[in-house]
Protein backbone atom coordinates (compact mmCIF):
# COMPACT_ATOMS: atom_id res chain seq x y z
CA UNK A 1 0.00 0.00 0.00
CA UNK A 2 2.73 2.46 -0.99
CA UNK A 3 1.38 5.91 -1.87
CA UNK A 4 4.09 8.35 -2.86
CA UNK A 5 4.35 11.41 -5.07
CA UNK A 6 7.58 13.13 -6.02
CA UNK A 7 7.50 16.50 -7.73
CA UNK A 8 9.99 17.27 -10.50
CA UNK A 9 13.20 18.71 -9.05
CA UNK A 10 12.59 17.47 -5.48
CA UNK A 11 15.36 15.96 -3.37
CA UNK A 12 14.07 13.11 -1.20
CA UNK A 13 15.78 10.78 1.28
CA UNK A 14 14.41 7.28 1.92
CA UNK A 15 15.47 5.64 5.19
CA UNK A 16 14.46 2.47 6.96
CA UNK A 17 15.92 -0.64 8.60
CA UNK A 18 17.25 -3.50 6.49
CA UNK A 19 14.38 -5.44 4.95
CA UNK A 20 11.97 -2.50 5.26
CA UNK A 21 11.42 -2.43 1.49
CA UNK A 22 13.34 0.72 0.55
CA UNK A 23 15.56 -1.05 -2.00
CA UNK A 24 12.54 -2.84 -3.48
CA UNK A 25 10.79 0.52 -3.82
CA UNK A 26 13.88 1.83 -5.63
CA UNK A 27 13.77 -1.21 -7.92
CA UNK A 28 10.14 -0.40 -8.77
CA UNK A 29 11.21 3.11 -9.74
CA UNK A 30 14.19 2.13 -11.93
CA UNK A 31 12.48 -0.87 -13.55
CA UNK A 32 14.44 -3.72 -11.97
CA UNK A 33 10.99 -4.66 -10.64
CA UNK A 34 9.37 -6.25 -12.60
CA UNK A 35 11.87 -6.66 -15.46
CA UNK A 36 14.78 -8.19 -13.51
CA UNK A 37 13.16 -9.21 -10.21
CA UNK A 38 9.91 -11.08 -10.80
CA UNK A 39 7.02 -11.15 -8.39
CA UNK A 40 3.39 -10.20 -7.88
CA UNK A 41 2.44 -6.54 -7.89
CA UNK A 42 -0.65 -4.38 -7.76
CA UNK A 43 -1.28 -0.68 -8.03
CA UNK A 44 0.40 1.81 -10.35
CA UNK A 45 3.90 3.30 -10.70
CA UNK A 46 4.09 6.27 -13.04
CA UNK A 47 7.17 8.20 -14.13
CA UNK A 48 6.54 11.39 -16.08
CA UNK A 49 2.94 10.25 -16.32
CA UNK A 50 3.84 6.91 -17.97
CA UNK A 51 3.01 3.59 -16.34
CA UNK A 52 6.29 1.66 -15.88
CA UNK A 53 4.59 -1.64 -16.82
CA UNK A 54 3.97 -0.21 -20.30
CA UNK A 55 7.69 0.55 -20.75
CA UNK A 56 10.74 -1.72 -20.88
CA UNK A 57 13.86 -1.52 -18.73
CA UNK A 58 15.81 0.20 -21.53
CA UNK A 59 13.22 2.97 -21.80
CA UNK A 60 13.20 3.36 -18.01
CA UNK A 61 17.01 3.61 -17.95
CA UNK A 62 16.66 6.73 -20.11
CA UNK A 63 14.47 8.27 -17.41
CA UNK A 64 16.02 6.97 -14.17
CA UNK A 65 19.77 6.82 -13.59
CA UNK A 66 20.86 4.62 -10.66
CA UNK A 67 24.17 4.84 -8.79
CA UNK A 68 24.60 1.50 -7.03
CA UNK A 69 26.01 0.90 -3.55
CA UNK A 70 28.50 -1.62 -5.00
CA UNK A 71 30.40 0.78 -7.28
CA UNK A 72 32.73 -1.87 -8.73
CA UNK A 73 29.68 -3.79 -9.96
CA UNK A 74 28.63 -0.80 -12.07
CA UNK A 75 31.82 -0.32 -14.10
CA UNK A 76 32.02 -1.51 -17.70
CA UNK A 77 34.79 0.51 -19.38
CA UNK A 78 38.49 -0.01 -18.75
CA UNK A 79 39.06 3.72 -18.39
CA UNK A 80 36.96 6.49 -16.86
CA UNK A 81 36.22 8.01 -20.27
CA UNK A 82 35.14 4.66 -21.74
CA UNK A 83 32.88 3.95 -18.77
CA UNK A 84 31.11 7.31 -18.98
CA UNK A 85 30.68 6.90 -22.75
CA UNK A 86 29.09 3.44 -22.53
CA UNK A 87 25.45 4.60 -22.84
CA UNK A 88 26.35 6.92 -25.71
CA UNK A 89 28.11 4.09 -27.54
CA UNK A 90 24.97 1.96 -27.20
CA UNK A 91 23.00 4.82 -28.77
CA UNK A 92 25.55 5.01 -31.62
CA UNK A 93 26.27 8.68 -30.91
CA UNK A 94 28.77 10.19 -33.35
CA UNK A 95 32.28 10.18 -31.82
CA UNK A 96 32.86 13.92 -31.89
CA UNK A 97 29.58 14.52 -30.04
CA UNK A 98 30.39 11.66 -27.67
CA UNK A 99 33.77 13.13 -26.67
CA UNK A 100 32.17 16.53 -26.11
CA UNK A 101 29.35 15.10 -23.95
CA UNK A 102 31.72 12.92 -21.89
CA UNK A 103 34.02 15.90 -21.22
CA UNK A 104 31.02 18.05 -20.29
CA UNK A 105 29.62 15.50 -17.80
CA UNK A 106 33.09 14.77 -16.36
CA UNK A 107 33.40 18.49 -15.66
CA UNK A 108 30.06 18.47 -13.84
CA UNK A 109 31.36 15.88 -11.34
CA UNK A 110 34.91 17.30 -11.35
CA UNK A 111 36.80 14.31 -12.82
CA UNK A 112 37.83 15.80 -16.19
CA UNK A 113 41.49 15.10 -15.32
CA UNK A 114 40.79 11.36 -14.80
CA UNK A 115 39.31 10.43 -18.19
CA UNK A 116 42.30 8.23 -19.11
CA UNK A 117 42.65 6.63 -15.65
CA UNK A 118 41.72 2.99 -14.98
CA UNK A 119 38.41 2.68 -13.15
CA UNK A 120 39.88 0.06 -10.80
CA UNK A 121 42.71 2.32 -9.60
CA UNK A 122 40.41 5.06 -8.30
CA UNK A 123 39.58 5.94 -4.70
CA UNK A 124 36.06 5.34 -3.38
CA UNK A 125 35.07 8.98 -3.86
CA UNK A 126 36.43 9.04 -7.42
CA UNK A 127 34.59 5.82 -8.30
CA UNK A 128 31.35 7.36 -7.12
CA UNK A 129 31.89 10.42 -9.30
CA UNK A 130 32.49 8.17 -12.31
CA UNK A 131 29.25 6.29 -11.59
CA UNK A 132 27.39 9.60 -11.32
CA UNK A 133 28.82 10.72 -14.65
CA UNK A 134 27.79 7.41 -16.23
CA UNK A 135 24.12 8.06 -15.46
CA UNK A 136 24.21 11.82 -16.07
CA UNK A 137 25.56 11.33 -19.60
CA UNK A 138 22.12 10.04 -20.65
CA UNK A 139 20.43 13.23 -19.33
CA UNK A 140 17.99 11.23 -17.18
CA UNK A 141 15.08 12.87 -15.34
CA UNK A 142 15.62 11.10 -11.99
CA UNK A 143 18.88 10.40 -10.14
CA UNK A 144 18.60 7.47 -7.73
CA UNK A 145 21.44 6.89 -5.23
CA UNK A 146 21.57 3.58 -3.34
CA UNK A 147 23.58 4.18 -0.14
CA UNK A 148 26.11 6.60 -1.66
CA UNK A 149 28.04 6.94 1.64
CA UNK A 150 28.47 3.25 2.50
CA UNK A 151 32.14 2.92 1.50
CA UNK A 152 33.37 6.51 1.81
CA UNK A 153 35.50 8.14 4.49
CA UNK A 154 33.75 10.93 6.45
CA UNK A 155 35.18 13.90 4.56
CA UNK A 156 34.71 12.24 1.16
CA UNK A 157 31.14 11.43 2.23
CA UNK A 158 30.52 15.12 2.91
CA UNK A 159 31.98 15.98 -0.50
CA UNK A 160 29.68 13.36 -2.08
CA UNK A 161 26.59 14.86 -0.44
CA UNK A 162 27.73 18.34 -1.47
CA UNK A 163 28.28 17.12 -5.04
CA UNK A 164 24.81 15.50 -5.19
CA UNK A 165 23.34 18.76 -3.89
CA UNK A 166 25.26 20.86 -6.41
CA UNK A 167 24.23 18.55 -9.27
CA UNK A 168 20.60 18.74 -8.21
CA UNK A 169 20.71 22.54 -8.13
CA UNK A 170 22.59 22.83 -11.43
CA UNK A 171 20.45 20.32 -13.35
CA UNK A 172 17.16 20.57 -11.38
CA UNK A 173 16.84 16.79 -11.57
CA UNK A 174 14.61 14.86 -9.21
CA UNK A 175 16.96 13.21 -6.72
CA UNK A 176 16.23 10.20 -4.51
CA UNK A 177 18.79 9.08 -1.91
CA UNK A 178 18.55 5.77 -0.01
CA UNK A 179 20.89 5.91 2.98
CA UNK A 180 21.39 4.70 6.56
CA UNK A 181 23.59 7.65 7.57
CA UNK A 182 20.82 10.26 7.84
CA UNK A 183 22.84 12.80 9.79
CA UNK A 184 25.50 12.81 7.06
CA UNK A 185 22.90 13.22 4.30
CA UNK A 186 21.43 16.21 6.14
CA UNK A 187 24.78 17.97 5.71
CA UNK A 188 22.90 19.61 2.80
CA UNK A 189 19.19 20.46 2.64
CA UNK A 190 16.63 17.91 1.49
CA UNK A 191 12.95 18.50 0.80
CA UNK A 192 11.50 15.39 2.45
CA UNK A 193 12.45 12.32 4.46
CA UNK A 194 10.50 9.13 3.81
CA UNK A 195 10.71 6.47 6.53
CA UNK A 196 9.88 2.85 5.65
CA UNK A 197 9.25 -0.05 8.01
CA UNK A 198 8.03 -3.58 7.24
CA UNK A 199 7.17 -2.72 3.65
CA UNK A 200 5.15 0.39 4.45
CA UNK A 201 5.76 4.13 4.55
CA UNK A 202 5.46 5.18 8.21
CA UNK A 203 6.43 8.82 7.73
CA UNK A 204 6.78 11.31 4.88
CA UNK A 205 7.65 14.79 6.11
CA UNK A 206 10.01 17.72 5.94
CA UNK A 207 13.24 17.12 7.94
CA UNK A 208 12.42 19.70 10.62
CA UNK A 209 9.01 18.10 11.22
CA UNK A 210 10.23 14.50 11.19
CA UNK A 211 13.14 15.13 13.59
CA UNK A 212 10.72 16.61 16.12
CA UNK A 213 8.99 13.19 16.35
CA UNK A 214 10.08 9.79 17.68
CA UNK A 215 9.60 8.01 14.32
CA UNK A 216 13.32 7.38 13.76
CA UNK A 217 13.81 5.93 17.25
CA UNK A 218 10.73 3.70 16.91
CA UNK A 219 12.03 2.44 13.56
CA UNK A 220 15.44 1.68 15.13
CA UNK A 221 17.19 4.28 12.97
CA UNK A 222 20.04 6.41 14.24
CA UNK A 223 19.02 9.97 15.02
CA UNK A 224 21.55 12.79 14.62
CA UNK A 225 23.89 12.55 17.62
CA UNK A 226 23.47 16.17 18.69
CA UNK A 227 19.69 15.67 18.89
CA UNK A 228 20.15 12.52 20.95
CA UNK A 229 22.35 14.48 23.39
CA UNK A 230 19.69 17.19 23.67
CA UNK A 231 17.00 14.54 24.32
CA UNK A 232 19.10 12.92 27.06
CA UNK A 233 19.34 16.35 28.69
CA UNK A 234 15.54 16.72 28.65
CA UNK A 235 15.35 19.27 25.82
CA UNK A 236 12.13 19.04 23.79
CA UNK A 237 12.91 18.94 20.06
CA UNK A 238 10.59 21.12 17.98
CA UNK A 239 10.44 21.89 14.26
CA UNK A 240 10.80 25.61 15.02
CA UNK A 241 14.35 25.14 16.38
CA UNK A 242 15.64 23.93 12.93
CA UNK A 243 16.77 20.54 14.28
CA UNK A 244 18.01 19.27 10.87
CA UNK A 245 21.32 21.19 11.05
CA UNK A 246 23.74 21.52 13.95
CA UNK A 247 24.92 24.82 12.46
CA UNK A 248 21.41 26.33 12.41
CA UNK A 249 19.76 24.76 15.45
CA UNK A 250 18.52 27.37 17.95
CA UNK A 251 18.54 26.67 21.67
CA UNK A 252 16.89 28.77 24.37
CA UNK A 253 18.74 29.71 27.56
CA UNK A 254 16.62 27.11 29.36
CA UNK A 255 17.65 24.44 26.82
CA UNK A 256 21.33 25.23 27.31
CA UNK A 257 20.89 25.15 31.09
CA UNK A 258 19.43 21.63 30.86
CA UNK A 259 22.33 20.43 28.72
CA UNK A 260 24.90 21.86 31.13
CA UNK A 261 23.19 20.24 34.13
CA UNK A 262 23.13 16.89 32.32
CA UNK A 263 26.78 17.24 31.35
CA UNK A 264 27.86 18.14 34.88
CA UNK A 265 26.20 15.05 36.34
CA UNK A 266 29.06 12.78 37.46
CA UNK A 267 29.79 9.71 35.32
CA UNK A 268 32.34 7.07 36.21
CA UNK A 269 34.46 6.32 33.12
CA UNK A 270 36.17 2.94 33.15
CA UNK A 271 39.59 2.79 31.53
CA UNK A 272 40.85 -0.39 29.94
CA UNK A 273 43.85 -2.08 31.51
CA UNK A 274 45.65 -4.22 28.95
CA UNK A 275 49.15 -5.46 29.63
CA UNK A 276 49.97 -8.47 27.46
CA UNK A 277 51.20 -7.69 23.95
CA UNK A 278 49.64 -9.89 21.24
CA UNK A 279 50.57 -8.14 17.97
CA UNK A 280 53.42 -5.84 17.00
CA UNK A 281 54.14 -4.10 13.72
CA UNK A 282 57.70 -2.76 13.54
CA UNK A 283 59.02 -0.38 10.88
CA UNK A 284 56.73 -1.89 8.25
CA UNK A 285 57.11 -0.59 4.68
CA UNK A 286 55.37 -1.78 1.52
CA UNK A 287 54.87 -0.75 -2.07
CA UNK A 288 53.18 -2.38 -5.04
CA UNK A 289 55.35 -3.11 -8.13
CA UNK A 290 56.29 0.03 -10.06
CA UNK A 291 54.52 2.21 -7.51
CA UNK A 292 55.45 4.60 -4.74
CA UNK A 293 55.42 3.41 -1.14
CA UNK A 294 51.88 2.62 -0.02
CA UNK A 295 52.99 2.28 3.62
CA UNK A 296 56.19 3.67 5.12
CA UNK A 297 57.79 2.81 8.47
CA UNK A 298 54.57 1.82 10.29
CA UNK A 299 55.08 0.89 13.95
CA UNK A 300 52.48 0.11 16.61
CA UNK A 301 51.69 -2.42 19.36
CA UNK A 302 48.36 -4.08 20.10
CA UNK A 303 47.60 -5.47 23.57
CA UNK A 304 45.63 -8.67 24.06
CA UNK A 305 41.92 -7.93 24.44
CA UNK A 306 42.06 -4.45 22.94
CA UNK A 307 39.51 -3.10 20.48
CA UNK A 308 41.27 -0.64 18.18
CA UNK A 309 39.98 1.36 15.22
CA UNK A 310 42.04 2.19 12.13
CA UNK A 311 40.89 5.29 10.27
CA UNK A 312 42.00 7.46 7.38
CA UNK A 313 40.97 8.61 3.94
CA UNK A 314 40.09 6.25 1.08
CA UNK A 315 43.32 4.94 -0.44
CA UNK A 316 45.47 5.77 2.61
CA UNK A 317 46.69 2.17 2.99
CA UNK A 318 44.38 0.88 5.75
CA UNK A 319 43.19 -2.20 3.85
CA UNK A 320 46.72 -2.87 2.60
CA UNK A 321 47.92 -2.92 6.22
CA UNK A 322 45.34 -5.59 7.07
CA UNK A 323 46.41 -7.68 4.05
CA UNK A 324 50.06 -7.48 5.17
CA UNK A 325 49.20 -8.65 8.68
CA UNK A 326 47.23 -11.61 7.28
CA UNK A 327 49.83 -12.48 4.63
CA UNK A 328 47.87 -11.65 1.46
CA UNK A 329 50.65 -9.21 0.60
CA UNK A 330 54.35 -9.41 1.51
CA UNK A 331 56.03 -6.33 2.96
CA UNK A 332 59.47 -5.20 1.80
CA UNK A 333 60.93 -4.19 5.19
CA UNK A 334 59.98 -4.46 8.85
CA UNK A 335 58.44 -7.14 11.06
CA UNK A 336 55.01 -8.47 12.02
CA UNK A 337 55.22 -10.14 15.42
CA UNK A 338 52.41 -12.28 16.85
CA UNK A 339 52.87 -13.41 20.47
CA UNK A 340 56.62 -12.68 20.42
CA UNK A 341 57.18 -14.56 17.14
CA UNK A 342 57.95 -12.94 13.78
CA UNK A 343 55.30 -14.32 11.41
CA UNK A 344 56.48 -12.34 8.35
CA UNK A 345 57.45 -15.52 6.48
CA UNK A 346 54.54 -17.69 7.58
CA UNK A 347 51.83 -18.73 5.09
CA UNK A 348 48.34 -17.28 4.86
CA UNK A 349 46.95 -20.61 6.13
CA UNK A 350 49.17 -20.59 9.20
CA UNK A 351 48.35 -16.98 10.06
CA UNK A 352 44.62 -17.63 9.57
CA UNK A 353 44.67 -19.98 12.58
CA UNK A 354 45.13 -16.95 14.82
CA UNK A 355 44.19 -13.88 12.73
CA UNK A 356 40.87 -13.59 10.90
CA UNK A 357 40.11 -10.95 8.25
CA UNK A 358 36.68 -9.79 7.10
CA UNK A 359 37.18 -7.84 3.87
CA UNK A 360 35.31 -4.69 2.89
CA UNK A 361 33.75 -6.14 -0.27
CA UNK A 362 31.79 -9.32 0.58
CA UNK A 363 31.84 -10.45 -3.05
CA UNK A 364 35.61 -11.00 -2.73
CA UNK A 365 35.11 -13.53 0.09
CA UNK A 366 32.05 -15.58 -0.83
CA UNK A 367 32.62 -18.96 -2.52
CA UNK A 368 29.54 -21.07 -1.70
CA UNK A 369 25.95 -20.85 -2.94
CA UNK A 370 24.11 -21.25 0.36
CA UNK A 371 24.51 -19.13 3.48
CA UNK A 372 24.90 -22.08 5.87
CA UNK A 373 27.59 -23.67 3.68
CA UNK A 374 29.53 -20.38 3.41
CA UNK A 375 29.65 -19.91 7.18
CA UNK A 376 30.48 -23.59 7.72
CA UNK A 377 33.27 -23.67 5.11
CA UNK A 378 36.17 -22.78 7.42
CA UNK A 379 35.09 -25.31 10.04
CA UNK A 380 34.78 -28.06 7.42
CA UNK A 381 38.25 -27.29 6.10
CA UNK A 382 39.46 -27.77 9.69
CA UNK A 383 37.68 -31.16 9.88
CA UNK A 384 35.35 -30.12 12.71
CA UNK A 385 32.53 -32.64 13.38
CA UNK A 386 29.21 -31.84 11.66
CA UNK A 387 27.23 -31.67 14.92
CA UNK A 388 29.59 -29.04 16.29
CA UNK A 389 29.59 -27.20 12.95
CA UNK A 390 25.80 -26.94 12.98
CA UNK A 391 25.75 -25.70 16.58
CA UNK A 392 28.45 -23.06 16.02
CA UNK A 393 27.10 -21.90 12.65
CA UNK A 394 23.53 -21.54 13.90
CA UNK A 395 24.65 -19.60 16.98
CA UNK A 396 26.72 -17.20 14.86
CA UNK A 397 23.95 -16.76 12.28
CA UNK A 398 21.51 -15.92 15.07
CA UNK A 399 23.79 -13.22 16.47
CA UNK A 400 24.37 -11.77 12.99
CA UNK A 401 20.62 -11.67 12.26
CA UNK A 402 20.82 -14.31 9.54
CA UNK A 403 19.38 -17.44 11.13
CA UNK A 404 16.06 -17.12 9.27
CA UNK A 405 17.97 -17.06 5.97
CA UNK A 406 20.34 -19.94 6.75
CA UNK A 407 19.17 -22.06 3.80
CA UNK A 408 18.87 -19.18 1.35
CA UNK A 409 21.10 -18.76 -1.71
CA UNK A 410 23.59 -15.94 -1.15
CA UNK A 411 22.67 -14.46 -4.54
CA UNK A 412 19.27 -13.50 -3.09
CA UNK A 413 20.81 -11.26 -0.40
CA UNK A 414 21.37 -7.51 -0.36
CA UNK A 415 24.89 -6.09 -0.16
CA UNK A 416 24.48 -5.46 3.58
CA UNK A 417 23.26 -9.00 4.21
CA UNK A 418 26.20 -10.45 2.24
CA UNK A 419 28.43 -8.38 4.51
CA UNK A 420 26.94 -10.06 7.56
CA UNK A 421 27.50 -13.50 6.00
CA UNK A 422 31.23 -12.81 5.59
CA UNK A 423 31.49 -11.54 9.16
CA UNK A 424 29.75 -14.70 10.38
CA UNK A 425 32.08 -16.91 8.29
CA UNK A 426 35.12 -15.54 10.15
CA UNK A 427 33.55 -15.14 13.61
CA UNK A 428 32.56 -18.82 13.65
CA UNK A 429 36.29 -19.75 13.55
CA UNK A 430 36.91 -17.93 16.87
CA UNK A 431 40.25 -16.30 15.95
CA UNK A 432 42.47 -14.69 18.63
CA UNK A 433 42.81 -11.51 16.55
CA UNK A 434 39.96 -10.32 14.35
CA UNK A 435 40.46 -7.65 11.68
CA UNK A 436 37.29 -6.18 10.17
CA UNK A 437 37.34 -3.85 7.16
CA UNK A 438 34.23 -1.63 7.43
CA UNK A 439 32.18 -4.14 9.50
CA UNK A 440 29.06 -1.95 9.66
CA UNK A 441 28.99 -0.46 6.14
CA UNK A 442 25.50 -0.83 4.69
CA UNK A 443 23.98 -1.94 8.03
CA UNK A 444 20.96 -0.29 9.60
CA UNK A 445 21.23 0.89 13.21
CA UNK A 446 19.64 -2.24 14.71
CA UNK A 447 21.96 -4.64 12.88
CA UNK A 448 24.88 -2.28 13.48
CA UNK A 449 24.14 -2.44 17.21
CA UNK A 450 23.68 -6.22 17.19
CA UNK A 451 26.96 -6.82 15.33
CA UNK A 452 28.90 -4.36 17.51
CA UNK A 453 27.39 -5.84 20.69
CA UNK A 454 28.47 -9.28 19.51
CA UNK A 455 31.97 -8.02 18.71
CA UNK A 456 32.12 -6.36 22.14
CA UNK A 457 31.09 -9.64 23.74
CA UNK A 458 33.86 -11.44 21.83
CA UNK A 459 36.28 -8.74 22.88
CA UNK A 460 35.34 -9.17 26.54
CA UNK A 461 36.11 -12.88 26.17
CA UNK A 462 39.66 -11.93 25.21
CA UNK A 463 39.55 -11.69 21.41
CA UNK A 464 41.57 -8.76 20.11
CA UNK A 465 39.71 -6.72 17.49
CA UNK A 466 41.02 -4.24 14.90
CA UNK A 467 38.39 -2.36 12.90
CA UNK A 468 39.02 -0.34 9.77
CA UNK A 469 36.13 2.10 9.71
CA UNK A 470 34.76 5.34 8.31
CA UNK A 471 32.12 5.50 11.05
CA UNK A 472 33.23 8.12 13.55
CA UNK A 473 30.57 7.10 16.07
CA UNK A 474 31.74 3.48 15.98
CA UNK A 475 35.27 4.71 16.59
CA UNK A 476 34.15 6.90 19.51
CA UNK A 477 31.85 4.43 21.18
CA UNK A 478 33.57 1.09 20.84
CA UNK A 479 37.33 1.56 20.58
CA UNK A 480 39.73 2.66 23.28
CA UNK A 481 42.46 3.54 20.77
CA UNK A 482 42.56 4.83 17.22
CA UNK A 483 45.36 4.44 14.68
CA UNK A 484 45.22 7.16 12.04
CA UNK A 485 46.77 6.32 8.65
CA UNK A 486 47.44 9.04 6.10
CA UNK A 487 49.69 9.34 3.06
CA UNK A 488 51.07 5.89 3.89
CA UNK A 489 52.22 6.87 7.38
CA UNK A 490 50.97 6.44 10.94
CA UNK A 491 49.79 9.96 11.73
CA UNK A 492 48.50 9.28 15.24
CA UNK A 493 47.99 6.61 17.90
CA UNK A 494 45.60 8.12 20.45
CA UNK A 495 42.08 7.93 21.86
CA UNK A 496 39.21 8.51 19.44
CA UNK A 497 38.17 11.69 21.23
CA UNK A 498 41.70 13.11 21.04
CA UNK A 499 41.81 12.33 17.32
CA UNK A 500 38.52 14.10 16.58
CA UNK A 501 39.56 17.12 18.63
CA UNK A 502 42.68 17.67 16.49
CA UNK A 503 41.67 19.83 13.52
CA UNK A 504 45.00 19.38 11.75
CA UNK A 505 44.71 15.59 12.02
CA UNK A 506 41.08 15.69 10.87
CA UNK A 507 42.14 17.51 7.71
CA UNK A 508 45.10 15.18 7.04
CA UNK A 509 43.05 11.99 7.41
CA UNK A 510 39.77 13.13 5.78
CA UNK A 511 37.83 12.75 9.02
CA UNK A 512 35.05 15.00 10.28
CA UNK A 513 34.42 16.67 13.61
CA UNK A 514 31.53 14.93 15.37
CA UNK A 515 28.33 16.94 15.79
CA UNK A 516 28.59 16.33 19.56
CA UNK A 517 31.84 18.30 19.58
CA UNK A 518 30.14 21.01 17.49
CA UNK A 519 27.26 21.15 19.99
CA UNK A 520 29.70 21.58 22.88
CA UNK A 521 31.50 24.36 20.99
CA UNK A 522 28.17 26.02 20.14
CA UNK A 523 27.35 26.15 23.85
CA UNK A 524 30.89 27.33 24.76
CA UNK A 525 31.51 24.29 26.98
CA UNK A 526 35.10 24.54 28.21
CA UNK A 527 36.05 20.91 27.51
CA UNK A 528 34.27 19.60 24.38
CA UNK A 529 36.30 16.36 24.54
CA UNK A 530 34.90 15.60 27.98
CA UNK A 531 31.37 16.40 26.76
CA UNK A 532 31.74 13.88 23.92
CA UNK A 533 33.16 11.28 26.31
CA UNK A 534 30.24 11.69 28.73
CA UNK A 535 27.69 11.35 25.90
CA UNK A 536 29.31 8.18 24.52
CA UNK A 537 29.34 6.55 27.95
CA UNK A 538 25.73 7.56 28.67
CA UNK A 539 24.43 6.53 25.23
CA UNK A 540 26.11 3.14 25.51
CA UNK A 541 24.33 2.47 28.80
CA UNK A 542 20.93 3.52 27.45
CA UNK A 543 21.19 1.26 24.38
CA UNK A 544 22.31 -1.69 26.49
CA UNK A 545 19.06 -1.25 28.42
CA UNK A 546 16.73 -1.26 25.38
CA UNK A 547 18.62 -4.05 23.71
Amino acid sequence: DINLKNQAGEKVVIVGPSGSGKSTLAHCINGLVPFAYRGESSGACLINGKETNSLDIFQLSKMVGTVLQDLDGQFIGLTVGEDIAFALENDRVEQKKMHKRVTQVAGLVKIENLLNASTHELSGGQKQRVSMAGVLVDDVDILLFDEPLANLDPATGKHAIALIDDLQKQTDKTTIIIEHRLEDVLYRDVDRIIVMSEGRIVADAAPSELLATDVLAKSHLREPLYLKALQYAGVAISSEMSPEHIERITLTNQDEKKVRQWYQHPVQLVKDKKTETILQVENLSFHYPNAQHTLTDITFTIQKGEMVSIVGKNGAGKSTLSKLICGFERHQTGKIIYQDKDISKESITKRAEAIGLVMQNPNQMISKHLIFDEVALGLRLRNVKEDEIRQRVEKTLTICGLYAFRNWPISALSFGQKKRVTIAAILVLEPAVLILDEPTAGQDFRHYTEIMSFLTELNQQGITILMITHDMHLMLEYTSRTLVIGEGKLLADASAIEVLANESLIAQANLTKTSLYQLAEKMSIADPQDFVSKFIHYDKGVRKTWQ
